[in-house]
């Protein structure tokens, strides 16, 4: 009782200062405008996969365990010989067809059936996909064209700027949510690459796939994961920047795979650079003069201060083009010349 009384005791106020300017005006009185924009072009994606066994028992998708939705797709998925993998989102980039979404969404599909705002199903073909990114592109064939969003600046995306996510949450499709961006940079240890935007618009499973936006109505991240105790929103979802997703996109609508430069070196953080631990026997970086002990400074010129950012940088250069390293050789500043390998897959 002592306590809540203590609390209760009025508090004098603290005058306002004419010299502090606010330092938020306010929040948008509605995002309605933005969603009739860039719904339209945000799609749910059905994966499905053929069964020969017509006993094969009905595996419901975790997005669509507890929902509305569940009983009406498991007697739709009777009747099929075929079994569904998962569902999940994606949005269109060119009124052709093109669609983004993640990797882990359309899998090992032997089916991937499109699904717009306005109830169009379409199927879809796999045209590239690239596991360490987890990003995929695929295409559907129309007779008009299609809805679509494009690519916003992620690089200008601020911690605390509105952001707001659409996609396909636990099957109900074609919904929205807003929040924040909670912090940039995240490594979630999901590949060589994490780079992601934390968000704290909720994000669900279904969600995965799906555009996140700026107030532009651009895209500014693909929503590809979260951490959540319970399997739903619990505030914490991560994006991939446009950035970063964009030139992965270009290389798989045109080649359906990724060609990435390879060093042939371990690397660590260091203070000033990144350090080199070692390097492979016949790699580019043998073949070019490095040494263990070698501190990276910059790369053609670009300063670089983290290993999943030197890593970042080489895996962008084309495989044969030549980058410069500047490095830091036993106090002595040395410039080398390398010839990007291949990366293959694995942990190098």
């Amino acid at each position: 009782m002592i306590l809540l009384a203590a609390l209760a005791a009025p508090v004098a106020a603290v005058p306002a200062r004419a010299d502090m300017p606010f330092l938020v005006q306010s929040g948008p009185l509605t995002f309605a405008p933005l969603v009739k924009k860039v719904v339209p072009a945000v799609v749910n994606i059905a994966v499905t996969q053929d069964v020969e066994d017509d006993d094969t028992r009905v595996k419901v998708p975790p997005a669509l365990r507890g929902t509305p939705f569940e009983k009406q797709f498991r007697e739709r998925m009777r009747s099929r010989k075929e079994q569904m993998l998962g569902a999940g989102s994606g949005f269109v980039i060119d009124p052709s067809g093109i669609i983004v979404t993640n990797n882990h969404v359309v899998g090992q599909a032997d089916k991937i059936t499109v699904s717009f705002s306005d109830g169009t199903e379409l199927p879809a073909k796999l045209l590239g996909s690239d596991d360490l990114t987890d990003i995929a592109v695929i295409q559907v064939k129309t007779d008009h064209p299609l809805p679509f969003v494009t690519w916003g600046r992620s690089q200008d995306v601020q911690i605390g700027d509105w952001i707001l996510a659409a996609g396909n949450p636990f099957g109900l499709g074609s919904s929205v949510t807003a929040g924040i961006v909670s912090a940039r940079g995240r490594d979630i240890g999901a590949g060589p690459f994490d780079d992601f935007l934390q968000l704290d618009a909720p994000i669900n499973p279904g969600n995965s796939g799906g555009p996140s936006f700026d107030m532009r109505g651009q895209v500014v991240a693909l929503n590809t994961a979260i951490v959540s105790p319970t399997g739903g929103s619990v505030g914490i979802g991560f994006g991939i920047p446009s950035e970063l997703v964009a030139p992965i996109v270009d290389q798989l609508r045109t080649k359906g795979h990724i060609d990435r430069g390879w060093l042939g070196v371990t690397l660590e953080n260091a203070p000033g650079g990144v350090s080199i631990v070692s390097v492979d026997k016949g790699g580019p970086g043998q073949r070019a003069g490095l040494h263990a002990g070698d501190l990276v400074t910059s790369v053609n010129g670009e300063h670089v201060d983290s290993n999943r950012g030197l890593i970042r940088t080489v895996a962008a250069a084309a495989p044969g083009s030549t980058i410069r390293l500047a490095l830091q050789r036993k106090g002595k500043p040395v410039d080398v010349l390398v010839v990007v390998g291949r990366r293959t897959e694995g942990p190098s």
